[in-house]
C-alpha cells in the first residue's frame, strides 16, 4: 500500500504546538526538524542554554510525553495507524535505514518520519546487537519469526560459502514456517528482512554468504580477482582479471598490481599456463610441471605416458611434449619395461 494522505511535517507541527518555547526547541533539534536536517548532539544544546546534558535529556523525555498525552496526539490516531499498515505491508520488520529510504528520499523528510515512529506506540525499535542492526517492528509475531529464522541461516553457512541470490532465498522461505501468507514467496521482502543481519551479507555480484568473508567484503585486489575468476569458472589471465576487476566493481586494477597479488597468493590461485590462474578449490596444486607429475604418480603409482599427459594437461595449460620431456627426467621419473612411469 501507499501512503496517501500523511504529511508527516505538518503532522509534527500540530504535535510540537503543545509544547512551551524551550521543549519545542530542544526538541527540533535533537531531531533535525528544523530549517537544517543535523540532529544535534545533547552537549551542543546544552551549551546553548548553558545546561548540562543531562538536563537536556529530561527536557526530551517530558516533551515527548506531553505530546503522547496532548489532544493533538489523539487526533492524529488515523495517520499513525496508516503509516504502521504501511509498514506492515512492507515487511512489519525492517532494518532503520531500509524504512526511512522506503518513506522518503530526502534527508528532512526521513527526520520527520523518525519522530513519528519515536512517539508512536505500536512502532517498536530494536537496537543494534552482535547480529541484528536498528530495527523497527509493527508486529511481534513475525519478527520472532524473521530473527528465528535469520539465526537458522546464519548457521548453515561456511566462511568461504558463496550462494546465489535464488539459492539463499529459497532456503530462507523454508525457515519461514508460520509466516503471514502475504509475506511468503516474496523476494523484495525477504530481502529486506536479510537486511536485518549483520552476519549474513551480499557482494555486487548477487552472491551470498557471511558478511566477514573477504568473498563479500571484498578488501583488496586479490578479494576482487578471486570473485572474478570463479565467477569466470575457467582460469583467466592476469590481464583479463584486471579488466574484468574494473568493468564489474569499478575499481581500478592495474594490470602489474593484478599480477603480483595473484602471485602472492598461493593458497587461492595457481599458475596453470603462461599468464593464466585458476582457483585452488577447482582441484588445481601450485607448482611446476615436474611437481604435478610427482603428486600425480605418488597418487597413482605408475601410469602410461598418455595417461600421465592427459592428467596433467588437466591441470596446465602447456603442451603435450612438454610433458614428455619432463618424464625424461631420470632423477625422478623411471619407466618400466611395460611402458608405464614410476617415482624414481
Amino acid at each position: 500500500m501507499e501512503l496517501s494522505s500523511l504529511k508527516p511535517k505538518q503532522l509534527n507541527k500540530n504535535l510540537l504546538s503543545v509544547l512551551p518555547d524551550r521543549a519545542r526547541d530542544v526538541v527540533v533539534s535533537r531531531f533535525g526538524l528544523g530549517s537544517s536536517p543535523e540532529r544535534r548532539t545533547l552537549e551542543s544544546i546544552g551549551q546553548q542554554y548553558g545546561i548540562t546534558r543531562e538536563r537536556v535529556r529530561q527536557i526530551e523525555n517530558f516533551a515527548l510525553q506531553s505530546i503522547k498525552k496532548s489532544e493533538a496526539y489523539k487526533a492524529e490516531e488515523e495517520a499513525l495507524e496508516e503509516l504502521r499498515s504501511h509498514i506492515y505491508s512492507n515487511g512489519a520488520i525492517l532494518p532503520e535505514d531500509h524504512l526511512l529510504e522506503l518513506l522518503a528520499k530526502d534527508q528532512s523528510t526521513q527526520n520527520h518520519f523518525h519522530f513519528i515512529l519515536v512517539l508512536g506506540e505500536t512502532f517498536d525499535r530494536r537496537k543494534e546487537d552482535q547480529h541484528f542492526t536498528h530495527r523497527w517492528s509493527v508486529d511481534e509475531n513475525v519478527s520472532k519469526i524473521v530473527h528465528q529464522a535469520l539465526h537458522g541461516l546464519y548457521q548453515t553457512l561456511g566462511e568461504d560459502d558463496l550462494i546465489p541470490e535464488e539459492e539463499l532465498l529459497n532456503s530462507f522461505y523454508r525457515r519461514l514456517a508460520g509466516i503471514p501468507s502475504e509475506f511468503k514467496d516474496n523476494p523484495e521482502v525477504a530481502k529486506r528482512w536479510l537486511a536485518l543481519s549483520k552476519v549474513i551479507g551480499s557482494n555486487p555480484l548477487g552472491e551470498w554468504g557471511l558478511a566477514s568473508s573477504p568473498n563479500i567484503r571484498a578488501r583488496g585486489i586479490r578479494d576482487y580477482a578471486y570473485l572474478v575468476i570463479r565467477r569466470h569458472g575457467s582460469p583467466l589471465h592476469f590481464t583479463e582479471v584486471a579488466k574484468a576487476i574494473e568493468k564489474l566493481f569499478g575499481r581500478s586494477a592495474h594490470v602489474a598490481t593484478c599480477h603480483n597479488e595473484l602471485i602472492k597468493d598461493k593458497k587461492r590461485f595457481v599458475l596453470v599456463g603462461r599468464g593464466l590462474y585458476g582457483l585452488s578449490e577447482w582441484g588445481y596444486s601450485n607448482g611446476i610441471v615436474r611437481d604435478i607429475i610427482c603428486r600425480i604418480l605418488g597418487e597413482e603409482e605408475c601410469l602410461s605416458r598418455e595417461e600421465l599427459v592427459d592428467r596433467v594437461l588437466k591441470e596446465r595449460y602447456v603442451k603435450e611434449n612438454t610433458v614428455v620431456v619432463n618424464l625424461q627426467n631420470k632423477k625422478y621419473f623411471k619407466r618400466d619395461a611395460d611402458g608405464k612411469y614410476r617415482l624414481a
